[in-house]
């Protein structure tokens, strides 16, 4: 990992430095909050900031919000200053390290922000062919796209194929095309020079340059919109970037992974993704099967979960039971290995004997997983068909464009106003959605904000 550590801290840095450089991280030392915004913009970058309690910590995590630059903040200080922790905290902080540094805690906060979670763990035969093909091609320069549902651990692939390629020492970056506005994902992409746009008070490196030498991750590549695709297919092909607001040609010199959970030749027959750019990334195609189909790998990910989240919450580790391995092995897992995280964090902290029992494994709203509604009562039954009609009714004179509203609107309502969940939902990209909750907000209706809040136009 990279740690550019900030500030004076009266010598004490160069025994920070050492500790950190013991457990494996690359260090970088700036004196000033302008000189480690300078780094950060000109592509250096940073997985850790490590800033001295007595600069403007808020200033500073205000400041990479506006640029659109994130990277976790940690500030440390000589001696134990309570206000200062507290302020620090406030302003931005994720945590506060006393100094002289104690190395285990140093450890504790470096081992938050390495790959720890990104191990990669196997054991069924459906995983082996992947994973073969994957280490055969790491060590080329060829353009890989990693498909597969959402939650299967694409990303985690990826950062195993930078691990095993001629690349390793070099940088892993990692950009979620879904999650950027459009109209900001060219320069967080490509990099922009200072007044290219309002805003941009700073020349700014982008994620192309950043990653030279090494490894560009382009997550939900699907979501790009078409525009920009012209652009990344002629960074690929020609390895030359364009700044925007620039007018000189950047070279670059990556390797460029990029992950889809939704069909791209679909999308290239809807016109929404181009076929040459499929063309230029899928040169090799690793497919990740759902959790469902792979059953040894449910049991081996649940026993690695049970381990880290004992541990992590300070409980005791415990074997799951045979009833608990059967559960977890015939259940769906729609979420795939995110939603199985999540099950077993949450049975670590429900289960209580010697082992994790079948009654530890529960869903979020607490029904045990497998647990099926069966309407065998016929009055039941007479109520679910006068509901089913209640709703025909209901949509009987009203347009399309009402139902469709409507639907789009639950759906996000009942994910508080996630909208990736909502957009996997209803099977629309992440993009269509947004364009549809901007008419509605344009027309005046009420849209759920992330959390759950409502806003209106």
């Amino acid at each position: 990992m990279r740690l550019l550590i900030v500030g004076q801290l009266n010598g004490q840095i160069g025994t920070a430095t050492k500790i950190a450089i013991s457990k494996g991280a690359k260090v970088a030392h700036c004196s000033t909050i302008d000189q480690a915004l300078a780094e950060l913009r000109d592509g250096r970058g940073a997985d850790l900031l490590m800033v001295d309690v007595a600069l403007p910590i808020a200033l500073l995590s205000e400041q990479l919000r506006c640029e659109r630059i994130h990277v976790p903040i940690v500030a440390c200080g000589i001696n134990s200053d309570a206000n200062a922790a507290v302020e620090a905290i406030k302003g931005g902080a994720k945590e506060y390290i006393p100094l002289p540094p104690n190395a285990e805690l140093i450890a504790a906060v470096l081992a938050a922000v390495t790959d720890d979670g990104h191990q990669l763990i196997f054991e069924d035969k459906a995983m082996e062919g992947v994973i073969a093909l994957a280490e055969q091609v790491a060590p080329s320069d060829a353009s890989i796209l990693i498909t597969g549902e959402s939650g299967t651990g694409k990303e985690v692939l990826a950062r195993h194929v930078h691990r095993k390629s001629n690349r390793a020492d070099k940088q892993f970056i990692s950009i979620n095309c879904a999650a950027i506005p459009d109209n900001l994902l060219e320069s967080e992409l490509f990099g922009h020079e200072k007044g290219a746009f309002t805003g941009a008070i700073a020349k700014r490196i982008g994620k192309f340059e950043e990653a030279d030498g090494g490894t560009l991750l382009l997550d939900e590549i699907s979501e790009m919109d078409v525009r920009l695709q012209a652009k990344l297919l002629r960074a690929l092909q020609e390895r030359v970037i364009d700044r925007v607001g620039g007018n000189k040609p950047v070279k670059v010199n990556i390797r460029v992974i990029a992950t889809s959970n939704r069909d791209l030749q679909q999308a290239v027959q809807d016109g929404t993704f181009r076929e040459d750019l499929l063309y230029r990334l899928n040169v090799v195609n690793l497919k990740i099967p759902p959790l469902r189909e792979r059953p040894a790998d449910i049991l081996a990910l649940a026993q690695h979960f049970a381990r880290k989240y004992a541990q992590s919450n300070g409980v005791e580790a415990r074997l799951l039971s045979g009833a608990a391995q059967h559960t977890l092995t015939t259940h769906k897992w729609r979420g795939n290995v995110r939603e199985l995280e999540n099950t077993i964090h949450r049975a670590v902290l429900l289960a209580q004997g010697p082992e994790i029992s079948e009654s530890a494994i529960r869903l979020p709203d607490g029904s045990k997983v497998g647990d099926a509604i069966a309407i065998t009562s016929p009055a039941l039954i007479a109520r679910a068909a006068q509901a089913a009609d209640a709703v025909n009714r209901e949509m009987v004179g009203r347009t399309v464009a009402d139902v469709e509203r409507d639907l789009i609107l639950q759906t996000l309502g009942h994910c508080l106003g996630n909208r990736t969940h909502a957009a996997n939902i209803l099977g629309i990209s992440i993009r269509t959605l947004r364009n549809k909750l901007k008419q509605y907000t344009d027309e005046g209706v009420r849209v759920p904000l992330p959390g759950g809040e409502v806003r209106v136009a």
